[in-house]
């Protein structure tokens, strides 16, 4: 076994350098790989801020699957988030340098696919012992018209964090509504104006697509193959209204939290300097850190009571390189961590929700915190269009420029999201 990290990336961030450098480079199909039993399978895994708990239970699945295939050693690279775009675009412009084994985010599917490097799974899912206890709602995010491209390892979704004791002492329920949720907020920064009622940024994306989507809009609805901006519709003002409402003087105030991102929202809680935020399952630890055992979670609600609004499904993937040349070696191997042995040591080392309904509910029973994230899961989630004009869309930061025109009075939200649906239709060739 041989690990070895990666070198340092060229650009910082996919939201600071632009679409050239987010967007993988194009290239013709990769050529065809083998089916080789032995050798050096090579695989790609993102690095993590404290890597050691993921390294621990990935080194565990190495030692066991090599155990398993004699002449087979597993070389594994650690790739930096940050430095993805420059690291795949490399890969798939030459097939010689890819892994046989990779990790992405599902964001990223549509527009790894479109280079013609990446393996058709299809078949693998399907014939899988696990592939049908696979909830349908994170297999969808691998998918690109119609075909399987990753193996979801783990998947992501978000839900309403709030502080109990400030709840407590001031005899608060969490809401029960999107209107609650705001007038909650109001009432907590008005009777203690040194917290953020909730903290939610201008830019967190991901915290503002459930508002969209749970009062009826949607970002975009594809026609054949065409895809067209839907931003300009009523609903969607609608939604995007009662999220900016959050970013206001007697909630969170535009001056500190306009410019901030999903991770400085989660922050600014766990620092408690706010009394609710919207977080994933994956931010648990953190928030445990700075305030024990002071909080809860409840899904994030909906327009009505009793509903959760949808979540946006995030994760990450485990996906074969076409150019491989042991691909039966690297189906097996993206197998082996994606079972639900390693989904649950996954779990336990670095709190990532599995994949497997099978596999949640086993560990919904011995820890009561993943419920409201699962119940989020099971009453529905969306994702992004699936095309690869979303690593545009993403990288030019048009959500989120549209959300800070509005909560800093540049403009009203018709006009921001009408800009918008204007920039997002260019990226899709509209």
């Amino acid at each position: 076994m041989k690990i070895t990290r990666t070198i340092a990336a060229l650009f910082a961030t996919c939201a600071t350098v632009g679409a050239v450098a987010c967007a993988p480079a194009q290239s013709g199909p990769a050529g065809e790989g083998g089916d080789a039993r032995t050798g050096t399978l090579r695989v790609w895994l993102f690095d993590e801020a404290n890597r050691a708990p993921k390294e621990a239970v990935v080194n565990e699945a190495i030692a066991e699957f090599e155990a398993a295939h004699e002449g087979v050693d597993v070389d594994v690279q650690w790739v930096a988030v940050e430095g993805r775009a420059d690291k795949f675009s490399g890969a798939f412009n030459d097939p010689s340098n890819a892994p046989d084994v990779a990790e992405f985010g599902n964001t990223d599917v549509a527009s790894y696919v479109e280079t013609g490097a990446m393996a058709d799974l299809t078949s693998d899912i399907e014939s899988w012992e696990h592939g049908a206890d696979l909830l349908p709602s994170v297999l969808e995010t691998t998918k690109v018209d119609g075909k399987v491209y990753g193996l979801p390892w783990f998947t992501g979704v978000r839900a309403l964090y709030y502080r109990t004791d400030v709840f407590d002492e001031l005899g608060m329920r969490p809401p029960a509504t999107m209107d609650e949720l705001a007038d909650t907020a109001r009432e907590i920064r008005k009777q203690k104006p040194e917290l953020y009622g909730i903290s939610v940024g201008g830019k967190y994306t991901y915290a503002m697509l459930p508002f969209l989507w749970a009062h009826g809009g949607e970002l975009a609805t594809q026609e054949s193959d065409q895809w067209r901006a839907s931003l300009s519709s009523d609903a969607a003002q609608r939604g995007v209204s009662a999220y900016t409402e959050l970013i206001s003087a007697d909630i969170c105030p535009p001056q500190q939290c306009a410019d901030m991102t999903g991770t400085q929202s989660v922050q600014a809680f766990s620092g408690g300097k706010a009394a609710m935020t919207i977080g994933g399952d994956f931010n648990r630890k953190a928030i445990e850190e700075g305030l024990g055992d002071t909080f809860g979670v409840v899904p994030l609600p909906g327009t009505d009571k009793g509903s959760i609004a949808p979540a946006f499904a995030g994760g990450n993937l485990l996906g074969v390189f076409d150019a491989s040349e042991r691909r039966g070696l690297a189906v097996e191997f993206t197998q082996l961590l994606g079972s639900p042995e390693y989904q649950s040591k996954m779990y336990d080392a670095m709190g990532n929700l599995p994949t497997l309904s099978g596999t949640q509910s086993e560990l919904a029973g011995s820890d009561e915190f993943l419920t409201p994230f699962i119940d989020t899961l099971q009453a529905g989630t969306k994702f992004v269009p699936a095309t690869p004009a979303w690593s545009q869309i993403d990288a030019q930061q048009i959500l989120p420029t549209a959300v800070q025109q509005v909560v800093t009075g540049e403009q009203d939200v018709r006009m921001a999201l009408s800009g918008a649906a204007e920039q997002m239709n260019s990226a899709f060739g509209g």
